[in-house]
Order: structure tokens, then sequence, then C-alpha cells
């Protein structure tokens, strides 16, 4: 085994497609250590800053004292404890929802929700850009998959005028992670009378951040739908961790008895479900952080398409800049770090073959000195 283990890693160096970890040292910030030294982190989905808040922070802390480390097992044997009830309660406010059910990530939450609707009898209608575990879950539910190209609504609306499926389910990232656009839900809502089909939105890069009020992608286009469903992390732009679905009553009903990730799964920290509360609430009390993170997004996209740089049509705090090559990714990522500036490079089979990109995430905590060291360094990076 350990031979074939060797071939494969050769395989992939070779191709330029080896992955390795990079240790962060200390919390999440505009500013890290890596080995040893500081740079600028604008790889970081915690878009709000909220990863090291001290608000939060202290509400995981005194979650600690009062209900102790871990769930100790699944919500249905005898993990369900009252920060989950009251996260859900809280999330269900926030996003305006009927109902809402935790996740362990945003992973599992999408295949316990696409699997748990979609089956041999149904048809799914999937954006080809759609994160990757929207695609494993399609495929492990067993249902008919149909890849429409990315937010072409002419070719989404022929497949489904094709479909003779008893169920049809249309699922899209709200905001596309490796390309920072946006779905055109509302285009997407007004087909779904039309062929008696249901909407899943993955806003895991959407909440907290778009919209008059940080609700997200449909709160963005002002949608609303009896057919739509919503998942959310709590990871991202809320600085915690873990994943939502929000949808209809008889939805959290059936993810309750269906949804396998759910019923197999070890319960969220209370602690976690606290912090989320708590950054949740920031995001309401706060809207200067928005104000923040937006003003940081101008400032960086600006300078970037300044320097002819390709941000490949982001609309969002997600900035590609295409590179092409896997190898060139790579090389000019390695060498912003040693410039002192973190970007990842993404490669396949994150991204097509010759789509190669940096991905840079902007945050509301990046000062405008930040970025324009940033940038300065990411132009000759570029240039060198």
């Amino acid at each position: 085994m350990r031979a074939h283990i060797l071939e494969e890693l050769s395989k992939l160096k070779a191709a330029g497609l080896k992955r390795s970890l990079k240790l962060v040292e200390g919390p999440q910030g505009p500013r890290v250590s890596v080995d040893g030294r500081e740079v600028i982190l604008l790889c970081s989905n915690d878009y709000l800053g909220l990863a090291n808040d001290p608000l939060v922070k202290e509400a995981a802390k005194e979650a600690i004292d009062r209900w102790g480390l871990g769930a100790g097992a699944s919500r249905l044997v005898s993990g369900n404890m009252e920060p989950h009830m009251m996260l859900e309660e809280r999330i269900r406010r926030f996003k305006g929802a009927e109902s809402v059910l935790l996740f362990n990530s945003g992973y599992n939450a999408n295949l316990g929700v696409i699997c748990a609707l979609a089956g041999r009898d149904a048809e799914i209608f999937s954006d080809k850009l759609n994160h990757a575990s929207i695609v494993d879950a399609c495929v492990l539910s067993r249902a008919r998959f149909k890849r429409y190209p990315n937010r072409d609504l002419g070719s989404l609306e022929t497949l489904l005028r094709m479909s003779k499926a008893r169920k049809k389910l249309i699922v899209t990232d709200g905001v596309f992670s490796m390309d920072g656009t946006i779905a055109p839900l509302k285009e997407i809502t007004g087909l779904l009378d039309r062929y008696d089909a249901t909407l899943f939105v993955d806003d895991a890069h959407a909440t907290g951040v778009l919209g008059p009020t940080g609700r997200g992608t449909l709160e963005y286009f002002n949608v609303t739908h009896p057919s739509i469903i919503q998942m959310g992390t709590l990871g991202k732009a809320l600085g915690a961790f873990g994943a939502f679905i929000a949808g209809p009553v008889e939805l959290t009903e059936l993810l309750i008895s269906r949804a396998r990730p759910f019923i197999y799964t070890t319960a969220l920290p209370p602690a976690v479900c606290m912090a989320a509360i708590k950054a949740i609430d920031i995001i309401d009390q706060r809207p200067t952080l928005r104000e923040r993170l937006w003003k940081n997004v101008s400032i960086l996209k600006k300078g970037l398409e300044g320097a002819g740089l390709d941000t490949m049509g982001s609309e969002t705090q997600i900035i590609p800049v295409l590179t092409g090559t896997a190898e060139r990714a790579t090389a000019i990522s390695a060498k912003l770090l040693s410039m002192g500036v973190f970007i990842h490079g993404i490669r396949p089979p994150t991204v097509p073959e010759g789509k190669s990109r940096l991905r840079i995430t902007v945050t509301a905590a990046h000062t405008e000195e930040d970025l324009i060291l940033a940038l300065s360094a990411i132009k000759e990076a570029f240039n060198g």
C-alpha cells in the first residue's frame, strides 16, 4: 500500500498539485505569525474579524463554566442541550426563517439536507461552480444529477423544462467561494412555481455579510419564497464553528429523522453555540463592521484592477486574481509569503484547469495600511 501512496504523491507533486499545511501561530486576525514571522493574512474567511473578538471569547468562556466543554453525544442520544436550542432560535430570528436546525459543518449540512430531500425519484440541478460538498451530496443522494453552466439561467430553465422528475431541486451557492460572484437568486426564484421546484441556497459566504443587515443573499435581492431552503455557516463571518439549515418546520422534522450527518454526529460544544449567539448580536449591533469590510473591499479591488490584474468579475469580499497555471499560482503565493503577505494559491481540482488563482479575502479588521502594503507586494510578485 505504501508504494501506491508514494506513487500518487509523486503524481501530485509533478502536476504542482501537492498540498501542505502552514502553521498559523496565535489567533486569527489581519496579521498573524507564520513560521515565526508576522505576515498580513489575506486568505481567512473571518470576514468581520469576530473570531478573536473579546465579547465572543467571553461568551465561550462563560459557557464552558456553565455547561462544560463537550456535548457528550449526538442530539438524538443525550447531547441536545439548552445552548443548541438557544442558537437555533437566535438564527431563526436572524434569518427570518420558520425553523432552523444546527449541523457541525457546512459540508455536513449540505450532505444532510440534499440526501434527505433527494433520492432516486428526484432530479437535482446544480450550478457547475458549486462547492465540493454540494457535488458530493448530489452524487451520494442517488438522484439524477444535472449541472448547468455557472449562473446560466437559460440552461437551467431548459433542464427544468425537459425534466420529468417528480421532485426537482435547484442547488446553488449564494456567493461562489472561489470566484466571489453572486448567484442570480431573484431570477432563479422566478422559476420555482413554473416548474414546481425547490431552491437550496448555500449561503456560507454571504451570511453576516451581504444584505442591508447582513442576512445574506436573499436579503441582498429582497427575495422570499416558501420553496427556498438556506444553509449558512457559523465559522466564517460569525467567527465560530458549525452550520445550520433554515426552512419550514416540516423540513427540520424530516432532517432530525433522516439527515445522517445530524443523527450520527456528536453535537456542537455548548461554548461554540454561545459564542455564535454573541457574534450574531454583534452583527446586529455593529453595522460599522460591514461598512468597514466593503470599504476595504473597494480599496483592494480598485488597486488590483488598476494594476491590470484579472479579478474575474468578483462582486464580494472574495477577490480572485487569475494566474492561469497551478505552478504560477504556487510560485506567486510562495513569493508573497516571503514578502510578508499570506495568500493561498488555488489549483485544480478546486478550480478548472487553466483557471488557477490567488484567492484573496478581505476582512473588516484590515487597516488601510495593511491593504496598501499588500497591494504593493502583489503587484511586485505578479510582475517579477
